[in-house]
């Protein structure tokens, strides 16, 4: 029996949302949003619950299960808002490292992402956007026996902070992977201040900045497009846990809320936007595991487009009518609705729009050998 058979979703997704109940309640994302991930969450994260291992094969130290067992942490990730550098580090990180296949550069630096001793994030097209190979703006050049990157990178997900940040760059012999530490020389990185609090985006300037190159040079294409596609299924998974917590916060308010004599939940049009939200949130749900489970297939392409353009419709649709099921408060600060909307609508746009994967879906569909 393989590990993944062994995994039951039910408990896996029990525990996780048990952890973050206690560990990343509403009060403790304020506060992370203000002062950055508590560190100490991370490290249970990962050096004790090995939430980071689940998806990596067993001979590299991971857990042997797949997409679909990290789908389910991810998923209730996203209904508690955490604040954490799990998302770059687990779903951007770590799985263009497993695809590169270097296995020496994986032995050096896989551990420490695992064990939670270091985080890491991926620099694709330094965007944020829909991953197309020839909008990397970074570029690299030979330095004796090793490589010097130099360009900028105006959206890192977690840049400033990452111990370990994986570069899409360009060398005479095309797109290559390089790995570069976080206090490298020559390496620039600022902060910036984004619509959803909860995650931290930074801008890097490379300059001449010392890399180690990870597989082959000219070779990394395919292994960052693999790395984007898995991106797009984790951050469906995220997006369908925040729908789904939205959906309960209006439920539960409904229920509770006496207007003119009667809960709100017992109006006509109250119950049609909770039918509705109901909806949406198992379509994106189904769109979200179906990608999860062809992981390993040659359907993840169109799986990816499709959960990436279902999940963040769904997320952004639930999280409006979350805050306008609350009323008035759902607008206030003190309110946690509006940091789902927040979180909806920078995911939507991260790694591309809805408009643009039915574009890409569109591509898939017709020229099913091409990359999008």
């Amino acid at each position: 029996m393989s590990t993944a058979e062994q995994i039951d979703h039910g408990d896996l997704r029990d525990a996780v949302r048990d952890f973050l109940a206690a560990r990343s309640p509403s009060s403790a994302v304020r506060t992370a949003m203000d002062s950055g991930y508590d560190e100490r969450v991370w490290r249970e994260l990962t050096a004790d619950l090995g939430l980071a291992a689940i998806a990596v094969p067993e001979r590299f130290g991971g857990a042997g299960a797949g997409m679909p067992e990290l789908a389910v942490v991810f998923e209730e990730m996203g209904a508690a808002l955490l604040c954490s550098p799990f998302f770059a580090t687990v779903a951007l990180a770590i799985p263009a490292l497993l695809a590169s296949d270097d296995a020496d550069v994986i032995g050096d630096l896989l551990p420490g992402l695992l064990d939670g001793s270091a985080t890491g994030t991926l620099i694709l097209d330094g965007a944020l956007e829909v991953w197309q190979p020839h909008k990397v703006s970074l570029t690299a050049r030979r330095d004796g026996g090793g490589f010097l990157i130099s360009g900028d990178a105006p959206l890192v997900l977690d840049g400033d902070r990452a111990d370990v940040i994986l570069a899409a760059a360009r060398t005479g012999d095309g797109l290559s992977l390089f790995a570069v530490p976080g206090d490298a020389p020559g390496l620039q990185r600022t902060p910036l201040t984004a619509l959803d609090r909860t995650r931290r985006p930074a801008r890097l300037r490379f300059a001449d900045v010392p890399a180690r190159l990870v597989g082959d040079e000219g070779g990394a294409t395919r292994a960052l497009t693999r790395a984007s596609d898995l991106a797009l299924v984790a951050l469906a998974a995220e997006q369908t846990g925040g729908a789904a917590r939205c959906l309960t916060m209006a439920v539960d308010y409904a229920k509770n809320r006496i207007q003119f004599g009667r809960a709100i939940g017992s109006f006509q049009a109250v119950k049609h936007r909770c039918a509705d939200m109901l909806v949406l949130v198992e379509g994106a749900r189904s769109a979200a595991y179906h990608a999860a489970e062809v992981w390993d297939s040659p359907e993840l392409p169109v799986a990816a487009a499709v959960a990436k353009l279902a999940c963040s419709e769904a997320f952004l649709q639930c999280a409006l009518d979350s805050m306008r099921t609350h009323g008035g408060i759902g607008f206030t600060w003190e309110h946690d609705a509006h940091l789902y909307v927040r979180r909806a609508k920078a995911s939507q746009l991260m790694f591309g729009s809805p408009d643009t994967h039915a574009g890409r879906l569109a591509d898939l569909i017709t020229h099913p050998k091409d990359d999008a």
